[in-house]
């Protein structure tokens, strides 16, 4: 294929033009962005219901993920009449982004062909973005923590959810976590939606002492420890959607993954190899994430509580 070549997939009814479709963008294995656009589509549903209706950031890899990552906020201009968008408002430098707005397949493969390779969406929709409606546990190892506490802290963070009364959807990061998403009412801003976060990492530290923290500060925590970032829940701060594709060598995906695998999953064997034949088998398994809406008072009784404040962390 030459080097300077282009080709056009058909995705839905609408037609993306790939350009330097054999560029290498995964050097472990030597997948292309073509066989990025491929991996996308071949978990189509499951990456537009992650992305749906939400502000997105788009990392982009123009030579492939050896090469320089840029965090892309706004759409740039000559995107494709179809592409859809959403306008956010940034206070701290009162400025607009227009940021992608994924409703369909097609708009995925068209920030393929823009050379992104992770989606970043905020936790909020387009209906109403200061209101979210996804509350996101991420369990972040600190240097020194193997996985199996990793795997020992989800159960811990799974047995607190049920006695609230959660329903929590857990996922491989594509790095060295785990992230558990809830569906959350859209009542409540993101001040107070980190809050509940941070009144439910208590309550994980409190029954796993030895294993967890929430200390704020990356300098004052216990290496051999995980860290549940509550922080995650901040408005503007997002972490890589169920199946994107993280900007590694390797390829590794933030693969949806159900409870009874928590034991067993290797995050670093969830590629874009193997992850399309694991959704034709199991489909999509957050596919009933939006069925399941959780409130966050009982959190919000927590943290007034105990006088929680992310504020004074």
């Amino acid at each position: 294929m030459a080097k300077d070549s282009a080709v056009e997939i058909a995705v839905g009814d609408r037609m993306v033009r790939i350009s330097n479709p054999d560029r290498v963008y995964f050097p472990a294995r030597g997948e292309t962005k073509l066989d990025l656009v491929n991996y996308y589509l071949s978990v189509g549903e499951g990456i537009v219901r992650a992305l749906r209706e939400r502000p997105c950031m788009m990392h982009r890899f123009p030579q492939g993920v050896a090469g320089e990552k840029v965090h892309q906020k706004r759409v740039p201009h000559g995107a494709p009449p179809w592409l859809e968008t959403v306008r956010v408002h940034f206070p701290r430098y009162n400025r607009f982004a227009d940021e992608l707005c994924v409703t369909e397949a097609a708009h995925v493969a068209w920030a393929v062909q823009m050379s992104t390779v992770e989606f970043h969406p905020w936790n909020s929709r387009r209906a109403d973005t200061e209101k979210p409606d996804e509350w996101r546990i991420d369990l972040d190892p600190m240097p020194d923590c193997p996985f199996d506490t990793v795997r020992r802290v989800a159960h811990v963070a799974h047995e607190v959810l049920d006695e609230l009364g959660a329903v929590g959807w857990p996922k491989t990061s594509g790095g060295s976590g785990l992230h558990v998403y809830v569906r959350i009412e859209p009542r409540w801003g993101f001040a107070d939606v980190r809050r509940a976060a941070l009144a439910f990492a208590h309550e994980v530290e409190r029954r796993a002492p030895d294993e967890v923290t929430t200390t704020w500060w990356r300098k004052d925590r216990d290496p051999k420890k995980l860290f549940v970032d509550y922080n995650q829940n901040a408005r503007d701060h997002t972490i890589a959607s169920a199946y994107s594709v993280r900007g590694v060598p390797e390829g590794t995906v933030s693969t949806p993954i159900r409870w009874d695998e928590v034991d067993d999953v290797e995050p670093r064997e969830c590629t874009i190899a193997t992850v399309p034949a694991r959704f034709a088998e199991l489909g999509d398994l957050h596919a009933g994430i939006d069925d399941a809406v959780f409130s966050l008072e009982p959190l919000l009784e927590w943290a007034d509580r105990d006088g929680l404040d992310p504020e004074d962390s």
